[in-house]
């Protein structure tokens, strides 16, 4: 019955390890009561003596009772009795459970149907390790089923498990191996210990020697338990990081893995449509900028197709290309003859973002101003970190942004031949001929590549009677076909890859962009939220390079801060200007065509000294070498708490007529103490502690007259110091053996010239030690160790202490 207890102990241990996936705390009771229902069930299948394959029937029963009670007791009978209908509600409840999980992005918010799916799956879990660990008897197996429960959140969430949770989860386990052995060590005869403790050697009054004395062994393992988990969390801090590659995939998303500094890529898709369904608004991140216009800020750019969905080439970030050395890479195909608008963007990432290794940027980023390493993947410009996270980062955006005008566009050439990698042009084989067809025919009359991209983007909002909905999932073949030619209707998702396909096939180079709209104003501050998570296509032109499109609904019945940008707009046939916000720079252009082979000498349009005449402010930040001395202050004030410590005690004791002892480290100062002469006690605490600094701790069985003679006879102490020292030993004499203590001298002096004589004697090293890593200050720490781990030792004799009273009795 006792593995029964320990079983459920460790599996709700393991449970809390699920805490980062979910808000509120509905799923922590209902698991709560999973685990005490299958709990219950066992110790009855013990007290009943039933086989295993029994056992486990009568937990199962009990869990489906539970779960009808607290989740469809209207439909069953008594509340408790299963019937048709709680079962039917049940199902209801696991189908809706189960879709909530695939819409929300952790934390997922606390509904009944994710509650039911969390409980019954704890509850599950508690059978199987109470079937191993209490009917078969193999506790370490217990371990596996527990270890389930530890990768859900680590194969979902980008973070590690934190260390509270997972030492929560290692001492319940720990807790069942340690009852498992009691059970089996218990029938063994009597223990020979390696090393017997105080009180773990201490008879128990009353206790019965029935069975083997087991105490000191069982304490023993606890101590190596404690130990592995203490390592467990210690030395992987100092070891290179490893990724974590998922088991588990949902929607659609990036790919792409590595090991050692590599970046780690999450799903980012996935994580889009969580956002945009979130109950409630989060502030992702805020930005305020030169021109104060809303920009889109992209995260990741999907640069493959392989029909099942858009997904990211691994990034590559050489060390020439971290931030802090300088501009960024040029952007791909922006020629120097191209118009372009430099604004600077503040940034500020909001503490509450979790797990954020890529940068939200304006595109093109050409110069960031950030603190850790972060690096540019030359070909995307995506900003990314192997040792850093965004959360709670501010950082400065210089974008260097194409001012371009729809008829240069429509002047450029053809931009197939022109694309930088062939990537951007590939479609898989198995692509449905009809969406084929579909992308000739709207792009049909088109004159140029440019011509082509608006009428696909017109397809989207204007001609072919698509809307906007949340309710559309994934990308593949059959969703996108599904998409264009059938529903058409659905998120941003679907449009951004829906239009990218359609780009491939007319010959544009294509790819789709996961990040940010530009928010909403408020005050001076444009303020980005979850709800603003988007999805939009970037399009390739030769002389220009990447431009985003816009083909996801607007406004009220779309996507509500998604703008399209005023170069995708046929030109207007008056004379005024059109001034729609545009995620990139809207300011006037020069209406001329632009063309690559007519092209000024570079060298007038030196961009190196465009940067360096418009760049970011100059940075008032604090030096490196700064941060380093702040670092080794902190940490040199670190390795001074046992001095401080020590300067506090002796200061306290030296204090006239005042001196007090609060933690005898002897039983001479303990019974001094008692005696009502604290500064008597001081003294003696005082002398004690120095010499235990410096090397010469006294005898336990030498007095205070004896200690005097040793040291004045062994030292050679002066008269002055040995007419101190025997004061001192005299008057802790007097103070435990007179009837009439008399009147006592001050001893400041006397202790400072024992203390001084002392010193002389010792080596220089053992006096800074003494000062600065005191021996006897580290000794209380050591004791204070040792008394933690005896208060478990004090547990289990009170648990003893019980038995033999029942046993008694």
């Amino acid at each position: 019955m006792r593995l029964s207890v320990a079983a459920a102990v460790a599996t709700f241990c393991a449970a809390v390890m699920l805490y980062p996936l979910f808000q509120g705390g509905f799923w922590f009771w209902g698991s709560l009561g999973a685990v005490l229902a299958v709990m219950c069930a066992g110790l009855v299948s013990g007290r009943l003596s039933l086989p295993a394959w029994a056992a486990a029937l009568v937990s199962v029963a009990a869990l489906w009772i539970y779960l009808t009670l607290a989740f469809a007791a209207d439909k069953a009978w008594a509340w408790v009795v299963p019937t048709k209908g709680s079962v039917v509600e049940l199902a209801k409840l696991l189908g809706t459970g189960w879709a909530d999980i695939q819409r929300f992005a952790a934390p997922v918010p606390s509904t009944e149907g994710i509650a039911l799916l969390t409980a019954g799956g704890v509850g599950l879990i508690a059978i199987v390790v109470d079937l191993f660990a209490a009917r078969l008897r193999r506790a370490a197996l217990a371990g596996l089923p527990m270890l389930a429960l530890a990768t859900v959140p680590a194969t979902i969430l980008p973070d590690p498990i934190s260390w509270p949770a997972f030492i929560i989860a290692a001492l319940g386990f720990t807790s069942l191996l340690i009852a498992d052995g009691r059970e089996r060590i218990g029938h063994w005869g009597r223990a020979v210990l390696v090393r017997r403790t105080r009180i773990a050697t201490s008879p128990v009054p009353g206790a019965e020697r029935e069975t083997a004395d087991t105490r000191g062994l069982r304490l023993s393992g606890k101590r190596i338990g404690f130990a592995a988990i203490a390592l467990a969390v210690l030395v992987p801090a100092a070891l290179p990081a490893m990724e974590p590659v998922s088991f588990f995939s949902f929607g659609v998303g990036g790919r792409g893995s590595g090991k050692g500094n590599s970046i780690s890529i999450p799903d980012p898709i996935a994580g889009l449509k969580g956002q945009l369904e979130l109950p409630e608004r989060r502030t992702v991140l805020s930005y305020t900028n030169s021109d104060d216009k809303p920009r889109y800020l992209r995260i990741y750019a999907l640069d493959t197709f392989d029909g099942e969905k858009f997904g990211m080439t691994e990034p590559k970030g050489a060390p020439d290309n971290k931030t802090e050395n300088g501009p960024l890479p040029t952007p791909s195909g922006l020629s120097p003859a191209t118009k372009v608008s430099n604004v600077t963007t503040r940034v500020q990432i909001s503490d509450e973002i979790e797990g954020l290794v890529f940068l939200p940027l304006p595109y093109p980023a050409r110069q960031i101003r950030i603190d850790g390493d972060w690096r540019a993947d030359v070909g995307t410009l995506m900003v990314f970190s192997t040792k850093d996270e965004a959360a709670g980062l501010g950082y400065d955006v210089l974008t260097t942004e194409p001012d371009v005008t729809s008829d240069q566009l429509d002047a450029l050439p053809q931009a197939r031949a022109a694309a930088s990698d062939p990537r951007y042009l590939k479609l898989p084989e198995n692509l449905p001929p009809e969406i084929r067809d579909l992308a000739l025919k709207v792009t049909a009359n088109a004159r140029t590549s440019y011509e082509a991209a608006v009428k696909i983007q017109e397809f989207f909002t204007k001609t072919g009677d698509f809307t906007y909905s949340l309710r559309t999932q994934g990308s593949g073949n059959s969703a996108l076909k599904d998409f264009l030619l059938r529903s058409r209707a659905g998120y941003c998702e679907q449009f951004a890859a829906s239009m990218a396909v359609l780009a491939r096939i007319a010959g544009i180079p294509a790819r789709v962009a996961i990040g940010y709209t530009g928010g909403t104003k408020v005050g001076d501050r444009w303020i980005v939220g979850t709800n603003d998570s988007h999805s939009w296509p970037e399009l390739y032109f030769d002389g220009v390079g990447w431009l985003p499109f816009e083909p996801t609904p607007t406004g009220s019945l779309g996507q509500g801060s998604a703008r399209v940008p005023a170069y995708t707009q046929p030109p207007p046939r008056s004379t005024s200007d059109n001034s729609t916000p545009t995620p990139g720079a809207t300011s006037s252009a020069d209406d001329s065509p632009l063309n690559p082979q007519n092209r000024e000498n570079p060298r007038a349009l030196d961009r190196e000294a465009t940067l360096a005449d418009s760049g970011l402010p100059a940075d008032d930040s604090m030096p490196l070498i700064g941060k380093l001395g702040i670092g080794a202050g902190v940490l040199l004030l670190i390795l001074l708490i046992p001095a401080g410590i020590r300067l506090v005690t002796r200061s306290r004791r030296v204090r006239a007529l005042s001196w007090k002892v609060s933690e005898p480290s002897d039983e001479v100062t303990a019974k001094v103490v008692a005696g009502s002469h604290p500064s008597v006690a001081a003294a003696w605490a005082e002398l004690d502690d120095v010499l235990f600094d410096y090397g010469m701790a006294r005898r336990p069985s030498e007095t205070p007259r004896a200690l005097a003679r040793r040291l004045t006879e062994r030292y050679e102490f002066d008269a002055e110091s040995a007419a101190s020292i025997s004061a001192i030993a005299s008057a802790v004499e007097r103070a435990l053996f007179a009837r009439d203590i008399g009147e006592l001298a001050p001893m400041r002096k006397d202790l400072r010239r024992v203390r001084q004589a002392l010193a002389a004697t010792v080596s220089r090293w053992r006096r800074v030690r003494a000062l600065l890593l005191p021996p006897s200050t580290l000794r209380r720490l050591r004791l204070m160790g040792e008394r933690v781990l005896d208060g478990f030792d004090r547990l289990e004799n009170i648990r003893l202490r019980r038995t033999a009273a029942h046993k008694g009795s």
